[in-house]
């Protein structure tokens, strides 16, 4: 089962460059073998890129406990940075739960981001859809890793507003896509081998999509 092909592939990809966050990380967002750890609880800072652009179209912010990716146009994606060191090797979890806005969106996470223009992503959506892809420059959509070049529908995802589970892994040129514990897809792509981690959201219908992101977690593989 496939993804409607208006939802294969981002025509209109716009590409939201988060600056790094110039303050000093805490203690409390990292560990032994964990590169980085955020519950979003008591007002610690631990980096992430917040902004809402000049037209109001996009926004990343912390905001009730968890981190918000907003964007009002179709089409669009944003995201936000921690400002890591450069990664090789890395797994990322997070919590992920739709909170407004239509279901035929995108939303995931983000490894080996080098510039707005060249990173990997995890993504699934809120109709039961995921793929793995990159954003490379001089290519002015994404490009799809796995399925073919399309979405693939998965069960696994549960859908609406309910919460899913996300973890990508980065190994070498393995990419590997792990929703509410079940493993879900692999590719190989050796374009990027280190970068920050993210999380971002794109909607490919009118409204105000809103997700939410919580209890990420960047470790060793």
């Amino acid at each position: 089962m496939y993804k409607p092909y208006f939802f294969c592939t981002l025509l209109v990809l716009f590409l939201a460059a988060c600056g790094a966050n110039a303050t000093g990380r805490p203690a409390e967002c990292s560990a032994d073998g964990i590169f980085l750890i955020d519950p979003f609880n008591d007002g610690v800072d631990c980096g992430w890129y917040q902004y809402e652009d000049d037209a109001l179209t996009g926004a990343a912010s912390v905001a009730n406990g968890k981190l918000e990716i907003t964007t009002r146009e179709p089409g669009q994606f944003w995201w936000s940075n921690p400002s890591l060191e450069p990664l090789d090797n890395v797994t990322i979890s997070a919590t992920t739960r739709k909170i407004n806005g239509p279901d035929d969106n995108a939303f995931g996470l983000i490894c080996r981001y080098q510039d707005p223009n060249n990173f990997y992503l995890f993504v699934i959506s809120s109709d039961g859809y995921y793929a793995i892809g990159k954003v490379q420059s001089g290519i002015n959509q994404i490009i799809y890793l796995t399925g073919g070049g399309e979405y693939q529908f998965s069960e696994t995802i549960q859908q609406g507003v309910q919460e899913n589970t996300l973890r990508a892994t980065c190994e070498g040129d393995q990419l590997t896509l792990t929703v509410n514990g079940i493993l879900l897809d692999t590719a190989q792509d050796s374009t990027f081998s280190s970068g920050d981690i993210g999380v971002g959201l794109t909607a490919f219908e009118e409204g105000t999509a809103v997700v939410e992101f919580d209890n990420i977690r960047a470790v060793t593989p």
